[in-house]
């Protein structure tokens, strides 16, 4: 419901995500100069700036200027802007935008970018990329999943059945290289049903670490009956991917700053979710990172909030943690603690 609806008035620009925020600035400009931008974008930022669009109801002109002030603020001071790389966009835009538009902005955003067969798949959507590769031999499988993303590889692997889905992460976890040869042919089958045209280079890919974050990206009954098969077979392996599996209770872990700065980039209603399944302890490590208005607020949403499913809860730390990986993998956080004490 929106919150027009619920009788409440619009966010103010600072109580926004920067993914809303984001897509705030990308709805006030044209298609043309949208499109532009989203080039330099990968699938997983186009597709959740476009997801952000779909939920945008009642912004005012204050908070557009806000947000275009607060943009043009930041670019000032920054020597370049950060993007990154990830998982689909065409249903996504289409529910945004409508059909014709969207439609149109693909073309735009994908004639742009040299586009290899196997990149190809990660706009593609993750039932489609199962479909695609059901048939194949399974180390053409591991291979595919492991070029993925580890949360599109998750939901390739949900679209399969129990028995592929546990061969594939035991041979991606076994995986170290692929020979440029073999990958050269596998995206050149792939570039003949996506129409691509760049080249391939020797690609290291797989390993322990990649099981791990796929599987951290799983649904939570997946993810365990997968877990207690490989301990099955090997259960020297399981130890490995355990050890390096991150889970929402590790927020513990993570410094002050960090938590901070995660803070900035989830939503309220998705941090109420995920934290009705959380430990004390973590919901204290998160209050004390809040300001005390604030605190005050998400206890009293915490306590109204009635009975959720197990489901919903697991998927907004789910939300979470893919946040933080990224965070984390763009150096705007540490996993594993120690560190600052600053207050919002």
């Amino acid at each position: 419901m929106s919150e027009a609806a619920q009788g409440k008035t619009p966010k103010a620009k600072s109580a926004m995500s920067r993914i809303d925020q984001a897509a705030v600035l990308l709805m006030s400009l044209g298609e043309k100069d949208a499109a532009a931008v989203l080039r330099h974008l990968g699938p997983k930022e186009v597709q959740r700036i476009g997801a952000a669009m779909t939920h945008l109801q009642n912004i005012e002109q204050q908070q557009v200027e806000e947000i275009v002030n607060s943009f043009l603020s930041d670019a000032r001071t920054s020597t370049s802007l950060g993007v990154g790389a990830d998982s689909y966009i065409r249903n996504m835009l289409v529910e945004a935008l409508g059909e014709d538009k969207a439609n149109s902005l693909v073309d735009r955003i994908l004639l742009g970018g040299n586009t290899t067969g196997l990149d190809t798949l990660k706009w593609m959507d993750p039932r489609s990329v199962a479909d695609l590769i059901r048939h194949e031999h399974p180390q053409i499988q591991a291979i595919v999943v492991a070029y993925l993303d580890s949360d599109q590889a998750a939901e390739v692997l949900g679209n399969l059945a129990e028995k592929p889905r546990l061969d594939i992460i035991m041979r991606i976890a076994s995986l170290d290289s692929v020979h440029p040869s073999a990958l050269q042919e596998l995206n050149d089958i792939l570039e003949k049903q996506f129409s691509g045209n760049a080249a391939s280079q020797t690609k290291a890919m797989g390993g322990v670490k990649v099981a791990a974050e796929i599987m951290n990206n799983m649904e939570g009954s997946m993810e365990g009956e997968l877990m207690d098969s490989i301990k099955e077979i090997d259960e020297d392996l399981s130890t490995k991917i355990q050890d390096l599996m991150f889970v929402f209770e590790d927020l513990k872990s993570v410094d002050d700053r960090g938590i901070q700065a995660l803070l900035r980039e989830v939503s309220s209603e998705v941090l109420i979710l995920a934290l009705k399944g959380s430990d004390e302890e973590l919901k204290e490590k998160i209050f004390k990172n809040m300001s005390k208005r604030a605190a005050e607020l998400l206890r009293d949403d915490l306590e109204s909030k009635g009975p959720v499913r197990v489901s919903d809860v697991e998927g907004a730390q789910k939300e979470i943690l893919v946040i933080t990986r990224r965070m984390a993998d763009s150096g705007e956080i540490v996993l594993g603690g120690g560190g600052g004490e600053a207050m919002i």
